[in-house]
């Protein structure tokens, strides 16, 4: 009869010493997962910047032909209550004109797929060094489109946000909002 044999380098029983390799490798990766934590944890948004991360904005004080600065996520939101007159204006552009093309209707429709031209939100940070272009306040310049414009280095966008002349590459970003109810719009 033949005797089993046995591995080169020990017995084929489970001893003390392999109980005790298994358990320091386990003590081990639970300590380096216990130090590791707080520097993928300090990754995350910080408390202050969550609690930003919606806002709900009643629109129903802001009058035609007004707009307000609201602070979302450390940025200023513009939310403006466009007259007849800009919106026609924003509709009469042809897309070749524009530099980065976007139709009115598509800078004015909100998560629901509902379009309300006569509210525009958007982030007001110029698309070029991330300045904070004038014009949302009542005596400031609106710029050459009767938008927005930039002083830093010129860059002027129309009464869609549209980007029209300057160094700015790309229009002022639409964040994703939705109108609650017809006064309340939920930003983020």
């Amino acid at each position: 009869m033949a005797t089993p044999s046995i591995p080169a380098g020990g017995h084929s029983d489970p001893t003390r010493r392999d109980f005790l390799m298994v358990a320091t490798g386990s003590l081990a990766a639970v300590g380096a997962a216990a130090t590791a934590w707080p520097f993928i944890n300090n990754l995350n948004p910080a408390a202050d910047t969550l609690a930003l991360a919606s806002v709900e904005v009643n629109v129903s004080p802001i009058q035609v032909g007004q707009a307000i600065t609201v602070n979302w996520r450390g940025q200023p939101l513009f939310i403006r209550h466009r007259t007849a007159q800009e919106i026609k204006e924003a509709d009469a552009v042809p897309l070749s004109e524009l530099r980065d093309p976007q139709t009115d209707n598509s800078r004015v429709t909100d998560l629901a797929k509902k379009v309300r031209p006569e509210w525009l939100i958007m982030v007001g940070v110029c698309t070029h060094l991330g300045c904070v272009p004038l014009g949302n306040k009542p005596g400031q310049p609106k710029g050459p489109y009767g938008g927005w414009f930039c002083p830093c280095h010129g860059s002027a966008y129309d009464t869609s946000g549209r980007i029209r002349v300057g160094p700015a590459p790309k229009n002022l970003v639409i964040p994703p909002y939705l109108f609650t109810s017809d006064t309340i719009v939920k930003v983020g």
